[in-house]
């Protein structure tokens, strides 16, 4: 529970600080006054002020935050050239969506990290076979690892899967390794209908076996890692995507929406698994982070760029009181979403 714990604080707050380094470092860049800059939030334990920054130490290690010259929208502002909203909208969009681009990266470099490093894939070996299905009846075991399908070699459970599933008709050629004997099967799958994580009906083969827990670290050369590291990253984001449109057309039930507990158990239990676990977990995180920031939500950055695009349209900024209500209207949205995510998650622990 100890290193769980740990885990969730070191993981959370890598990806929220990493965000706000984005926003001070470009804010910098685009010659805004950044007056604060905290690792963690709550009191001050330590800070010391270096040219016009205040760095500071705060006492809860979750993130943090950066304060620039004219940031909120009700605050005081001066008209000087250094405050946030004295810049023209560009530079102002190129602070907002700078956090986001940083996560973004952070979680592309991290799984490119992992192909290099050693990505953990699940066997082929058999961790159950289902009663009734053909697998059953044709005599295949817990135990058994499939090495050839069809003909074609086989090392992941990954491969197992996009063959079977995919295939259409007809009897499947399986070849196993049986206590160091190898064993030739011919099963005819059976086609279901099954509903993926979208709510989309499709047909699916089966033969009604599971994997076990099996797993070998497969490490990759650089640039194959990168390739991969790109081709993950662009997966996890159109699933995100996918998700949240679905979500907002009903296909997908909010019910299968995880919130903070959710990330907090997968967060520790990835910790007890392994480092491989643990940056995997975290680059998700990074990436699922930079995606919802990014929402046209005004508590969000992507609402704050949604209030820049109708600046730029209509030439004006757009009046303090209704930003204001707008952020305030969502903060209440927002955590009556997160009470509901929240409540998933202990049905979900609770196993109902």
């Amino acid at each position: 529970m100890f290193i769980s714990i740990i885990a969730v604080i070191a993981v959370l707050s890598v990806m929220i600080l990493s965000h706000e380094l984005g926003h001070f470092l470009m804010a910098k860049k685009m010659g805004v006054k950044v007056e604060a800059f905290s690792l963690g939030f709550g009191p001050k334990l330590w800070s010391v002020k270096k040219g016009e920054t205040e760095y500071i130490l705060s006492a809860v290690p979750m993130g943090g935050y950066v304060k620039m010259a004219g940031e909120e929208p009700g605050g005081v502002r001066k008209g000087e050239e250094w405050e946030f909203f004295s810049k023209p909208v560009h530079k102002r969009f190129n602070i907002i969506v700078s956090g986001a681009a940083v996560n973004y990266l952070l979680g592309f470099a991290l799984f490119c990290m992992i192909f290099m490093a050693g990505a953990p894939m699940r066997t082929s070996r058999i961790g159950a076979v289902l009663e009734g299905y053909p697998a059953s009846e044709i005599g295949l075991r817990a135990g058994d690892r499939i090495i050839s399908i069809e003909g074609r070699e086989i090392e992941f459970w990954e491969d197992v899967l996009n063959i079977i599933h995919n295939r259409k008709e007809g009897d499947i050629l399986l070849c196993v390794e049986r206590d160091g004997e190898i064993l030739d099967f011919t099963v005819r799958g059976r086609s279901e209908q099954a509903k993926d994580i979208f709510g989309r009906t499709r047909k699916t083969t089966m033969i009604g076996i599971g994997p076990s827990d099996d797993v070998e670290f497969v490490k990759y050369g650089f640039l194959k890692s990168v390739s991969m590291g790109a081709k993950t990253t662009w997966n996890v984001t159109s699933l995100t995507y996918r998700s949240i449109w679905g979500m907002l057309t009903g296909s997908v039930s909010i019910k299968a929406v995880g919130g903070p507990i959710m990330i907090v158990t997968m967060t520790g239990r990835a910790a007890r698994m392994g480092m491989s676990y643990l940056l995997w977990i975290s680059a998700l995180i990074s990436i699922s982070l930079a995606i919802i920031n990014l929402l046209p939500f005004p508590v969000l950055d992507g609402g704050h760029i949604l209030f820049l695009a109708i600046e730029k349209i209509i030439g004006r900024p757009i009046d303090r009181k209704v930003q204001e209500a707008a952020q305030n209207i969502c903060w209440v949205l927002l955590i009556a979403l997160l009470l509901v995510v929240s409540r998933n998650d202990i049905m979900r622990y609770l196993g109902k």
